[in-house]
Order: C-alpha cells, then structure tokens, then sequence
C-alpha cells in the first residue's frame, strides 16, 4: 500500500525536527545558563577582592534600603560603579537587562554592577531573576529611596554612573536602545 506524499512529509519533518540532535530550546537553554553560571562564576573568582564580593551575591535582593546602598558605594571606592535602576513589571527594563549582564561579564574584573528594584514586590524581582539572571545583586528599593539618591525617579528604567571616587558622574533616565550604547556611556562616564 502506498502513502500519500503529504503524510511522508510530515512523519520526515517531525522525525528532523523532533529527534534532530537534541538542539530543541530547552535543550539551548540550558546550554546557554550553564555557559552564564561558567561565566559568572570565573567573573567572581578573577575579579579583584571589593568586586569578587559583589559578584559573589549575584542574582540576589538585598535588603537594607539606602543606608545598605551607601555603605555599599564606600566600600566600592577606588572602582566605578554602574547602577541599574528596574522592575519587572517594566518592559523597557525587561528589554535592556541582558545588556546588563553582557556588560558586567566583560567589564566587571575594573567595574561594579548593581541594580536596584524600585517599585516592585521581592517575589516578582525574584521570579524575573530567574528568567534573565544578572551576575551581579540588586537593592530592594520599594520606596524609590535609592532611585531618588541617585536622581534616577524619573524615569523607568534610569541608570547611575559613579566614578572612582565614588561621586556620581551622570545618570541616563530611559532604556538602552542597544548594547554599543550602553558600553559608550559605561567608557564615558564610569571611571
């Protein structure tokens, strides 16, 4: 008995598609997160003592508002320091996260990276997390307390740049359109 052309076809493509050398998505991604926890890892074990610390608690919210904030800044002189104002409920801040992360990973061994969560609940922030990693902590800022220190309230997302000294140099109010943007302004003014 002889099959219909059609029905050839589609047994073929689910055999390619569906036994095609296991490079299915989940199977992508889990290859591309144990690359990041390699990367990350190796960021925090190169990286010099003050930022090793930094890296060391990546992927978390801490806690202690602005006064943890502060002390944080102080004990990062000597290194500049990207601050990342987000939210999970902000698409523009979903959008330009993985800039972030790109970025902290090469530059992070002469530059600190820290977020800060303003505006939204510890469980979401975790659960967003989860989905985009970052090699770096964030502060929980449910207040904008942070963001106002920082004159970063304006706007979501906003990003602080803090020299060596530890003065703040400038802050960007909106998105990163792109990666080469981000890393002009992390040259420009985080030294």
């Amino acid at each position: 008995m002889r099959r219909p052309c059609s029905v050839t076809v589609l047994v073929v493509a689910a055999v390619v598609t569906g036994c095609g050398g296991g490079r299915g998505p989940a199977r992508e991604d889990a290859r591309a997160r144990a690359r990041l926890a390699v990367a990350e890892r190796r960021l925090e074990l190169e990286a010099p003592p003050p930022l090793a610390r930094v890296y060391a608690e990546r992927g978390r919210i801490l806690d202690g508002g602005l006064a943890a904030f502060r002390a944080r800044l102080r004990r990062l002189r000597g290194y500049p320091v990207v601050v990342n104002k987000w939210a999970s409920w902000c698409a523009p801040c979903r959008t330009e996260i993985p800039l972030f992360r790109r970025q902290a990973l090469a530059r992070g061994r002469t530059t600190a990276f820290v977020g800060s969560n303003t505006d939204d609940t510890p469980s979401a922030a975790r659960r967003f997390l989860r989905e985009v990693p970052v090699p770096y902590p964030s502060f929980e800022d449910p207040d904008a307390e942070i963001a106002r220190f920082f004159e970063g309230a304006i706007a979501f997302p906003a990003t602080a740049f803090y020299d060596r000294r530890g003065q703040l140099s400038t802050v960007k109010q909106g998105v990163y359109a792109s990666e080469r943007e981000l890393a002009t302004d992390i040259e420009r003014y985080a030294r």
